[in-house]
Parts: structure tokens; sequence; C-alpha cells
């Protein structure tokens, strides 16, 4: 689980990093005036933070995502954070502050936020199918046996 959070994060921050190069990046830094070494900071932490919940889904309840491949089933629990960031974060900080045309910079955040959460979904899930590829032993909880279904020994 920690390979795959840290994968997702990675992509998640680089992804970041070439979104901040271009033109339109430095645009929205300069109107919601974010410096940028502390925002690549935090998409550091943000990445990792990200990788660890999608991740931590992933592993845990792979059984009841209903797609078939690790991949598809990683985009999806990342939807899913994503329409939670953009409702709890995005939304308050661009509608609720007195930022000139809110409505631009939302629009912009969420194009960047999608293509960075497709970035970290896919790292989570290549390292997921990677790992489960090479014979790992079963992580979840239905491939387990209880102490009930084991056979018992006579003695």
């Amino acid at each position: 689980m920690w390979l795959a959070a840290c994968a997702g994060g990675a992509a998640f921050w680089l992804a970041t990093f070439a979104i901040s190069l271009t033109p339109v990046a430095a645009q929205y830094r300069a109107g919601l005036s974010i410096s940028y070494y502390p925002m690549l900071a935090e998409a550091v932490v943000g990445g990792l933070v990200l990788g660890v919940a999608v991740s931590y889904v992933l592993y845990r309840h792979f059984d009841r995502i209903p797609t078939r491949t690790p991949m598809a089933k990683s985009i999806l629990v990342s939807l899913f954070a994503l329409v939670a960031v953009t409702v709890l974060v995005d939304v308050p900080g661009k509608f609720f502050t007195a930022t000139e045309n809110p409505v631009r910079y939302f629009v912009i955040g969420a194009a960047f936020n999608i293509v960075r959460f497709l970035a970290l979904s896919v790292g989570v899930g290549a390292l997921y199918g990677w790992n489960s590829s090479r014979g790992a032993p079963p992580t979840h909880r239905d491939e387990r046996q209880s102490p009930r279904a084991r056979p018992r020994r006579r003695g």
C-alpha cells in the first residue's frame, strides 16, 4: 500500500510541476497570489495524503469497487476524492473569498485538479496492478480465510 501511495504522490507532484510551467498556471498563481515554491511543497504533502487515501481504499475495499481492473478502480476512487476536494476546498476557496472573477479561477483550478488526480490514480493503479501480477500475497479481506472456515485437524 505504501509503495502505491508514494507512486501516486510522486505522479501528483510531477503533474503539478508540469502544469506549473505553463503560462496559464502563471496567470492563475498571480491572480490568486500563490507563491511558487510553497505551492510545490504543498503538492508533495497533498499528493502523499491523497495517495495514501486512494491506495488504502483500493487495497482495503478492492472487491467492493464496481470495475474490473485495478487501474479503473483507482481512477474511480480518485474521482470520488476529486469531487470531495472540489466541494470541500475549491468551492469555498474560490466563491467565498474576495477574488476577482471566481468562476474563471474555479474552472482553471478544476482542470488542473483533473490532470493531477488522473496522474495520481494512474500511479496508484499501475503499481497495484504490477504488485498483484508479481504474485503478491492476498491483501483483500474476502480472500483471507476466517478461523471458522479453516478445516479442523483431528488429532
